[in-house]
């Protein structure tokens, strides 16, 4: 595992960059996850191996540092990784980003579109309000959820057999956690689907055919923006089905202009 060194705020993030001589993929994890633990099944699918993999844990999640003086915010962890992102020295990239992280995603491709070959992302937040685990994080006082309040929500998940993210979740931050969970339902302005609306690459959209019927489907289409389906699976599709997620990506990595 490699890492990097946000020399601004003298903490590490570690991922793994797995070789590969196709336009390299960069993959952003939702709340409570870490890349490190989603993804390699996904990036060692035979629709991805060709393509440089760097999966990425965002500071707070994973085996990246978890400082107490970050803010944690949705736009903060897009700023130090187009740090990452020219220290790597990457172009002609596709950021995949899944639930919070779609939102990491977007307001990282506004930062460094010129670079950018194209976005896909899956069941991601695209407005303020957040979903169901960051409205449940963030229904708790902070310190409240600092004491007790972590633990409640990693039991409950253990008795909802929800016990791989419930394992992501007991190295996350909860300091990370909360605050990530309160900027998912601040939003920003413009919203990330304004910004993801507007951005002039590929674009792409994942949905697991087990979250359909989603209102966001048809307005989604609307902008002219492909739309995959990964069977067998619902929002948790990298744990669910690895290999239908792989050919969704490699789906989108193959729609490289913006009127596809």
């Amino acid at each position: 595992m490699k890492e990097f060194i946000l020399k601004k705020m003298n903490a590490r993030i570690r991922y793994h960059d797995l070789l590969g001589e196709g336009t390299p993929i960069l993959f952003i994890h939702g709340l409570g996850c870490a890349s490190s633990f989603d993804y390699p099944q996904v990036a060692s699918m035979k629709d991805l191996i060709h393509h440089r993999r760097i999966l990425v844990d965002l500071l707070g999640s994973g085996f990246s540092d978890k400082p107490d003086d970050f803010n944690y915010s949705i736009s903060d962890h897009a700023d130090y990784l187009e740090d990452f992102v020219n220290y790597l020295g990457i172009k002609d990239f596709f950021i995949y980003g899944h639930s919070m992280g779609g939102a990491v995603s977007i307001s990282l491709a506004a930062r460094c579109e010129k670079q950018l070959k194209g976005i896909i992302l899956s069941e991601a937040n695209l407005d303020p309000g957040g979903g169901f685990f960051s409205k449940k994080i963030a229904s708790y006082e902070e310190e409240e959820y600092y004491a007790t309040g972590h633990s409640e929500v990693i039991q409950e998940s253990i008795e909802d057999s929800n016990e791989k993210w419930a394992a992501s979740l007991l190295v996350t931050s909860p300091r990370a956690a909360y605050m990530e969970s309160k900027s998912l339902i601040e939003g920003q302005a413009p919203s990330w689907r304004n910004v993801f609306y507007t951005l002039n690459i590929s674009r792409t959209f994942i949905f697991g055919k087990k979250s359909l019927p989603d209102p966001d489907m048809p307005k989604i289409k609307n902008e002219n923006i492909h739309i995959e389906i990964v069977k067998d699976a619902g929002h948790s599709m990298a744990w669910e089905n690895p290999e239908g997620l792989a050919a969704a990506i490699k789906n989108g990595t193959d729609r490289t202009t913006t009127s596809a």
